[in-house]
């Protein structure tokens, strides 16, 4: 509607149209609006707050920026997070939401789901499909610059997914809008067991971790997320048809990655000054494998509780 309207303003300059969105903008609630990208924002964050992930820190900036930089793009931008428990995946889908939309991550633009909560029972997948497709379809309609979050993705019943297929390739047609502009992440920790392993060879040859390529994991996690079945791509044809912009490798945290994390957090309560905190729980982490004892089990997920034992 927005776009209509300014073209009937065209023979006004530019500065003039740009007054005319705001004020329109003052009065609907048009997801043209709400939508304010902010790409140096989001690789400073990526930058700032996330620790050891060089591979998403440049795929997740370089993929958004590309895809943003095409005003009509061919297809959406599909990402698939993979790696362990409390090394970033969520954290990272929050920051496109922060730095895509004013409102953030409470944009009505902005959906989550989680299966436990939205798809709990394997033997309904046919009506979750409809039911799945339908929401989608809709949000579409309402808003081509939709973006779908699916965490747990290895939670999710096998054959449900597929039916995105027909958004995420370049000739399916929703009513009114331009589906190609939205924008899908998969978060799942399948795959994980190959991008440790991979982390692990590495640190045992004594090489930098910023020597890990994606080119060294890509083919490898899209084999496993497709083959797993405990994998909500499992024999699925949005793998098959090669739907998927770019698989993002999650590595595994070492001692070092936690400390920072537990800085960070001692730093917003307003904490900074106590190293003795953070020397207490990263050594209290568990890690593995043995012997080496590289990577922290858990990543930064257990930094929150292990701060409240320690303070």
């Amino acid at each position: 509607m927005l776009a209509v309207l300014c073209v009937l303003f065209l023979y006004f300059h530019n500065p003039v149209c740009g007054v005319f969105q705001k004020l329109y903008c003052t009065i609907s609630d048009s997801c043209d609006c709400d939508f304010k990208p902010n790409i140096r924002d989001l690789e400073w964050d990526l930058y700032k707050n996330l620790y050891g992930q060089h591979l998403a820190q440049d795929i997740v900036s370089e993929e958004v920026t590309r895809f943003l930089q095409k005003k009509n793009p061919e297809r959406p931008l599909v990402l698939s997070f993979h790696g362990s428990s409390g090394t970033g995946k969520t954290m990272v889908s929050s920051m496109l939401g922060n730095h895509l939309y004013g409102s953030a991550m409470s944009s009505p633009y902005v959906h989550q789901f989680v299966p436990t909560l939205h798809f709990p029972l394997p033997g309904r997948v046919k009506e979750y499909r409809e039911e799945l497709k339908s929401w989608v379809q809709g949000n579409l309609t309402e808003c081509a610059r939709s973006v779908f979050l699916f965490d747990e993705m290895e939670k999710l019943p096998p054959g449900l997914i597929d039916v995105l297929e027909p958004f995420l390739g370049p000739s399916h047609v929703v009513f009114r809008t331009n589906y190609r502009k939205a924008i899908y992440v998969f978060i799942s920790t399948t795959g994980e067991k190959v991008i440790n392993k991979m982390a692990v060879e590495n640190r045992q040859a004594g090489q930098d971790r910023e020597e890990i390529k994606l080119a060294d994991l890509q083919e490898a996690i899209a084999e496993t997320v497709y083959n797993s079945n405990t994998s909500g791509f499992f024999h699925s044809s949005i793998i098959q048809q090669k739907l998927i912009t770019s698989f993002v490798p999650f590595l595994p945290l070492s001692r070092h990655h936690v400390e920072r994390c537990v800085r960070s957090q001692l730093c917003q309560r307003g904490s900074c000054a106590r190293t003795d905190v953070v020397e207490a729980v990263g050594g209290d982490m568990i890690y593995t494998p043995s012997p080496g004892k590289y990577f922290s089990s858990t990543g930064c997920k257990a930094v929150p509780a292990k701060i409240n034992l320690f303070l």
